[in-house]
């Protein structure tokens, strides 16, 4: 099977209504009822009109979709389903993952969703996703999280400087889960953090140690630097005691996907790619993308954008 996420305007209307109609029709009845179940083609094609949506195609089949509504430095995910005969296949959430992009494209500082509170699971699912409740408006709880902030990194030196630009935005008790292939850069990132922190000693790969602990030469915090990617599991990570470091520290994992998550419910999560799927050049000729993905209501009032 192939599943494709593509970039919709108005012209797919009728295709993102019956994703809805089908998705919003699966659910419990509520009262009042959903709004969604009172679309129409001409509807969402004026929603789609504002800013657009995404589709989700299943062998060219329409099974998922949104739509993107940007109100001042946030933007809206609409209309937000999945087709019933195709869930449990993790679409839901590569849907999100798009919408969070898109909204990271368009230079949003947020993106809010409205969940029913009649729907526990489905509130369930956004906060799985890092969405924080802000408001209440009856039957809605809103709920929202920062969007990531994609950054192109040319060189080695730019990877650096980019960890000293973020160290600026950091404070005591951060965690920063960082992810990427072998030599993606992700020691290079936190050798421009520990700069940025002013910590002292030089920051190594601490592949062998597990983790190494860089006390600030200032009255900054502390930078805790883990590598985890020998560990067998979280419970190998949990055995490194960091939670008395936590409160004090910038604790730095990398390989951590997967592991770390448990360690704070806000955390920066970091991504690193080769911009190009090469692996046969330079590496000072072979640019990444960096994805700074903040999670949970510590980010929601700071604004990374400024590092992009």
């Amino acid at each position: 099977m192939s599943v494709e996420t593509r970039r919709v305007g108005p012209e797919a209307a009728a295709e993102v209504l019956a994703v809805v109609t089908a998705a919003f029709a699966g659910r419990p009845p509520l009262d009042p009822p959903a709004d969604a179940l009172a679309e129409t083609e001409e509807t969402v094609a004026a929603m789609l009109a504002r800013a657009g949506g995404l589709l989700v195609l299943d062998d060219g089949r329409p099974v998922g979709a949104v739509i993107l509504d940007p109100v001042g430095d946030a933007v809206y995910l609409h209309r937000f389903g999945i087709d019933p005969a195709a869930r449990g296949r993790g679409l839901a959430r590569g849907l999100v993952l798009a919408g969070l992009r898109e909204a990271a494209r368009s230079g949003a500082r947020q993106v809010v969703i409205l969940a029913r509170q009649e729907l526990p699971r489905t509130a369930r699912f956004w906060r799985d996703m890092g969405f924080t409740e802000t408001a209440r408006h009856p039957p809605y709880v809103e709920m929202a999280r920062p969007a990531p902030v994609l950054v192109d990194v040319p060189s080695a030196e730019a990877m650096r400087d980019l960890g000293r630009r973020v160290a600026g935005h950091l404070a005591p008790g951060d965690v920063l889960v960082l992810s990427g292939e072998l030599g993606a850069g992700k020691t290079t990132f936190t050798q421009g953090l520990g700069e940025g922190l002013g910590v002292r000693g030089d920051v190594t790969s601490p592949t062998f140690v597990i983790a190494r602990v860089h006390p600030s030469l200032g009255d900054g915090p502390e930078l805790v630097h883990v590598d985890a990617y020998r560990l067998g599991g979280r419970a190998e990570l949990d055995d490194l005691d960091l939670d008395a470091d936590l409160d004090r520290a910038v604790t730095v994992v990398e390989w951590g996907t997967g592991l770390a998550e448990g360690l704070s419910d806000a955390r920066l999560e970091i991504r690193i790619t080769r911009a190009t799927a090469r692996t046969d050049v330079d590496p000072e000729a072979d640019p990444r993308v960096v994805e700074l993905d903040p999670r949970g209501e510590r980010w929601l009032q700071a604004d990374l954008r400024s590092i992009g």
